[in-house]
């Protein structure tokens, strides 16, 4: 008998946002992490790039608004040939776009195959992030209304977070240990919290439901939340509906941005339960794309400067890093990071499938913002290298654009 193995996995548990934001965000699991570093609880130790307080993170190209990345741009001829050896002797799925801003008067970029499309798995939730702090700011114009409002709105789980494997960290005052364990229907969070889980700990369960509540915030305004019988109705209604009203949830802020979304599109929820209410599309990115979101966001230009700031925090990443964020070259450094994963495996004489190295599909991408004194620069690589642990070729990567950048000027 025949069996097939097909796995959709985003990203393992991670973890953003600056540990001393716990008192202002209300996000209770950043209290555990900080007491973890002391020893006082138990929890995830963590890199010092990873450690930085919140008073550190800034947009580094606020100045800048003009630059822009496209097809037209001059690629600097050192960082080019440096990428070219990088990807060379290494699979033709490899897209990689590289952007230096050490010093943002004269950025150096580099690409190679950046206008391949594949699926982007869960850095699309990027999107998402956009289509939230849209919506926020249509809701709550000052930005003070904005962080209550994201603190104060407690909002329950429900079938949206069906079904995800992945676990979250749940931490309460007085416990000895943050402990992780999957979101079930009733668990409540604010939606600070939903956002934080979303992208730091990227769980698909957040996701799912963290774009529905943006859809529900889009359409109710003032009114939000619902009342159960409200949303019910909202819900229920027309597929072909609810479907473009997700859409334009997310695409509204990429237009107005000036993302190309016909290069970088979240399509479709994250869970069987989300895509049952709401009817997907095709998902995609390329690596020039999506390193044009990184740029505005250090622009300040996904929806303002406080959305940006918000989004770059919230993708800070602060716990045991892994995949290309795990490099030993960025330990030191600041990497604010996405990544995300599909492999699928079929029967192969000879071929065992193991996590991120599927013999059929093994899509792995990540983006990444890495800052430290003396280099800053914008990252974004895209693979689909088969029988090979993408997570582990990440890694090298990183260190070798890392490389690239330290001895390419």
């Amino acid at each position: 008998m025949k069996r097939w193995w097909v796995v959709l996995l985003a990203a393992r548990l991670l973890s953003g946002y600056p540990l001393d934001s716990g008192k202002r965000t209300g996000i209770r699991r950043l209290e555990g992490y900080r007491l973890a570093q002391a020893g006082q609880v138990k929890g995830p130790k963590i890199v010092p790039g990873g450690q930085w307080p919140e008073s550190r993170i800034s947009l580094r190209l606020l100045g800048h608004k003009d630059l822009d990345v496209t097809a037209r741009t001059p690629k600097d001829p050192v960082l080019q040939k440096g990428l070219e050896a990088i990807v060379a002797g290494r699979s033709d799925s490899y897209g990689l776009a590289l952007l230096d801003i050490t010093d943002p008067n004269h950025p150096r970029y580099a690409a190679v195959r950046e206008e391949v499309r594949q699926l982007p798995g869960s850095v699309g939730k990027l999107c998402i992030a956009a289509g939230a702090m849209h919506a926020l700011a249509q809701r709550a114009p000052r930005t003070a209304d904005r962080e209550e409002f994201l603190r104060q709105t407690i909002r329950a789980a429900d079938r949206f977070v069906l079904v995800d494997g992945k676990t979250v960290p749940f931490f309460e005052e007085g416990w000895p240990a943050v402990v992780n364990r999957q979101i079930q229907p009733g668990d409540r969070f604010s939606l600070w919290e939903w956002l934080d889980h979303m992208l730091s700990q990227s769980s698909n369960a957040a996701g799912s439901f963290t774009w529905k509540e943006m859809m529900l915030l889009r359409h109710f305004g003032a009114q939000y939340p619902p009342s159960a019988a409200d949303e019910k109705a909202y819900l229920g209604g027309n597929k072909a509906a609810l479907s473009k009203d997700a859409i334009e949830t997310l695409e509204e802020p990429l237009l107005a941005a000036g993302i190309d979304t016909a290069n970088f599109r979240l399509g479709s929820m994250f869970t069987s339960g989300g895509n049952a209410v709401v009817p997907g599309i095709a998902s995609y990115g390329t690596a020039r794309e999506m390193l044009r979101y990184l740029l505005r966001l250090e622009q300040g230009r996904i929806v303002d400067e406080w959305s940006s700031l918000e989004i770059k925090k919230l993708i800070y990443f602060a716990r045991p890093r892994y995949r290309y964020a795990s490099a030993p070259a960025l330990d030191n450094a600041g990497v604010f990071f996405k990544s995300g994963s599909f492999f699928q495996c079929v029967p192969e004489q000879g071929f065992t499938c193991k996590a991120y190295a599927g013999n059929k599909t093994n899509i792995m991408n990540s983006v990444a913002v890495v800052e430290s004194a003396d280099r800053t620069y914008l990252v974004s690589l895209m693979s689909n290298v088969l029988r090979t642990n993408a997570a582990v070729e990440h890694q090298r990567v990183a260190t070798l654009v890392d490389q690239l950048i330290r001895n390419g000027r």
